[in-house]
């Protein structure tokens, strides 16, 4: 009997449902109270429980039939990403009306560049920008001055930029090369945990998955976290080791396809081999020198494509593991 990939949800609802459905309020303005409840109630995307419908007869799960595990990143490894969030942050600010010591506030791609490799996900981004520069005047009122009210602001930047994100990646998006490819060859291992670890905003993240990943294979996903189900992001290690413990596989069995530095430093922390796929933002990063077990332009291009068996090989056990040998030509 062939395996059958795991749930991907904890509610009894359709995985490709949960994707689809997934959205914000809508409203431009949050109370604290309204932000409180709209995290209360976001649907999770997390593994089912593998002690319940996901054992096999006997009482094994299905999870103990993987020997190793791939881990992809969203934004940057799925699909190059970075200037689309920039656009989209500058839109909500401008919108917002943001200005700090009566300037406009606006992200160059050289600033954001640096962000990017020095914080990860959106909110902590902002807070990071605004603790180093000041927080800014807005249409709601002048500088937030509280912790409340500073977090406040930013979940609202957060929820403004995300509408704006959503509809340019509709339009703009295109996965990067070989990644598909790889997600396929992937799911159709029976021995191999197939997952997604991003540290992006749910509503962004399920907008670029459903967009190009696409909801037919992301039901076969063994576990998809997004930034919203941690409490602490990349580079804390958090989202990875969640997700090793859902898999029930030690920290060596998994490998992490990154394009970060901040990725990277979140993998190597989880004691994983990472992969690092690197964008225009990132390039000139010294991944090798941070830990990385390997780093190519992209996974495929002319004359090459990185597959599954560049990345695992069978043991003298007969067990597939990580054994990382891309050669680019």
């Amino acid at each position: 009997m062939l395996l059958q990939r795991n749930k991907l949800f904890q509610n009894q609802r359709s995985p490709r449902s949960l994707i689809l459905t997934t959205s914000c309020n809508g409203r431009k303005w949050k109370t604290a109270a309204q932000v409180r409840e709209r995290d209360r109630v976001a649907p999770k995307i997390v593994v089912e429980d593998k002690s319940s419908s996901t054992a096999q007869p006997g009482g094994e799960s299905k999870m103990s039939n993987y020997t190793c595990a791939l881990l992809f990143d969203c934004d940057g490894v799925i699909v190059e990403t970075e200037e689309l969030h920039r656009k989209a942050y500058n839109a909500a600010f401008q919108e917002f009306g943001c200005t700090i010591n009566g300037q406009p506030l606006v992200w160059s791609v050289e600033y954001y560049d640096v962000l990017q490799n020095t914080v990860g996900g959106g909110k902590p981004k902002m807070k990071y920008h605004f603790k180093n520069n000041g927080w800014p005047d807005s249409k709601k009122g002048p500088a937030p001055t509280t912790e409340e009210a500073q977090n406040l602001l930013v979940d609202n930047l957060q929820d403004m930029k995300t509408e704006h994100y959503k509809r340019i990646v509709s339009s703009a998006a295109e996965a990067r090369p070989g990644i598909l490819e790889l997600m396929d060859e992937g799911l159709s291992r029976p021995d191999i945990a197939m997952c997604i670890c991003s540290a992006a905003t749910k509503e962004g993240f399920v907008q670029v998955v459903n967009s190009i990943v696409k909801p037919e294979r992301l039901e076969r996903f063994d576990v998809i976290l997004a930034g919203d189900d941690v409490t602490r992001k990349k580079p804390d290690p958090l989202i990875y080791n969640m997700t090793r413990e859902k898999l029930g596989l030690p920290a060596d069995r998994c490998v992490v396809i990154e394009d970060s530095m901040v990725g990277l430093r979140a993998a190597v922390g989880a004691g994983m081999k990472c992969i690092i796929t690197p964008t225009a933002s990132t390039s000139s990063a010294d991944f090798i020198g941070e830990g990385a077990t390997a780093v190519v332009s992209a996974l495929a291009g002319p004359g090459f494509k990185v597959t599954m068996d560049d990345i695992f090989s069978k043991n003298a056990k007969g067990e597939m593991v990580p054994n990382i040998r891309i050669k680019t030509k």
